[in-house]
């Protein structure tokens, strides 16, 4: 009978054991909350699908990915707080952040912690420049973004006043400074360059500086609320005025603030991934669920797509050794091919410009 008992204690503890053996514990993060949530819920949605279609097809090294999500809301010591709580977990890789500001401190706890990150959206060129041998993303830099910005406004506005903003943000600031740089680089100078206070709703005093100034353009280096509302109530105080921005713009809710408004206005984003032949079938997964895969969602798609592949290859989730691998290799991704330099960066970069007509983003 003690025999019996024994030999079933140990099956019951086995069954119990099998499970989280069987697993492999990865995360996503971003401001699943706040003012930039559309953002979070791109990341979500990408790297939820690329889990269950790896899942699918029998996992990583004959194992289970169950993936976690972090909510940062874009702020610094609460993406850090997320960073702890992840590794407090056991996971071993992370895709994201959004925010560069979230992305760049959250990286030093990972970087202690052992755990790889591979951010879909932040362009800072600090995340990497300043980064350790785990900090890589799928996307391109601020300094890439805003030399092909600078050069356009420089080319297209010439004659015109031109304008530009910025929320003093990681991102916002940077790609600012670096759109600012280029365009004066090809001989343009601002007639405005000043900052804002993003979370606000009444930028009348900021639409009256701009209206004083007799500004043609505004360049936004900042997220797509603060843009959207910006433009509207300069368009309300009777500007004709067109807007530009980065790849913060690119989700349906910047149409909703901006509304009519919105028309006409310009950003910079890389060429549309849903358009390209190695998204296809992952694009038409998300349209038969009535998704559509706008923004980053596929970079962090590619962001677990392309961490798998390292692992498989690498024959381990030990990041350290997966990060030599992934610097190493070439990977086939939604995006197309991927390659990194030794600081984690893509090789290769296409930003272009953007229009939106008609509540809709179209390369131009």
């Amino acid at each position: 009978m003690l025999k019996r008992t024994l030999a079933a204690a140990a099956v019951l503890a086995l069954i119990a054991a099998s499970p989280a053996s069987a697993q492999i514990k990865i995360a996503a993060a971003g401001p699943m909350t706040g003012s930039n949530a559309a953002f979070g819920a791109q990341l979500k949605v990408g790297a939820e699908q690329a889990v269950a279609d790896i899942n699918a097809k029998g996992g990583v090294l004959g194992k289970q990915l169950v993936l976690s999500i972090g909510d940062d809301a874009c702020d610094p010591k609460q993406a850090v707080s997320v960073a702890n709580k992840f590794a407090a977990e056991g996971v071993v890789f992370v895709a994201g952040h959004f925010c560069s500001s979230s992305s760049i401190p959250a990286s030093k706890v990972y970087t202690e912690e052992g755990i790889l990150q591979i951010t879909p959206a932040s362009t800072n060129p600090k995340f990497t420049e300043e980064g350790s041998w785990n900090t890589f993303r799928t996307c391109g830099r601020d300094d890439q973004q805003g030399a092909v910005a600078g050069a356009y406004i420089a080319k297209e506005f010439k004659g015109h006043n031109v304008a530009v903003l910025h929320d003093n943000s990681a991102y916002g600031k940077g790609l600012a400074d670096e759109t600012k740089k280029a365009m004066n680089k090809a001989g343009m100078t601002e007639v405005l360059y000043t900052a804002y206070v993003p979370g606000e709703k009444d930028y009348s005093a900021l639409v009256s500086r701009l209206k004083q100034a007799k500004v043609d353009l505004i360049y936004v280096g900042g997220y797509h609320t603060e843009t959207g509302l910006i433009l509207k109530q300069a368009k309300q105080q009777g500007m004709n005025v067109t807007a530009m921005g980065g790849d913060a713009l690119v989700t349906d809710e910047f149409w909703q603030i901006s509304g009519v408004d919105g028309e006409g206005t310009l950003m910079t984003f890389s060429s549309d991934p849903r358009n390209r032949p190695t998204a296809a079938a992952v694009v038409k997964e998300f349209t038969d669920k009535k998704v559509d895969p706008e923004g980053y969602v596929l970079y962090a798609y590619a962001a677990v797509q392309e961490w798998a592949q390292a692992a498989t290859k690498a024959g381990t989730t030990d990041a350290k050794k997966v990060a030599a691998v992934l610097k190493a290799g070439k990977w086939d991704t939604v995006l197309g091919p991927i390659s990194y330099d030794k600081k984690g960066d893509v090789t290769v970069s296409d930003y272009v410009m953007y229009i939106w007509h008609a509540g809709k983003y179209a390369e131009m």
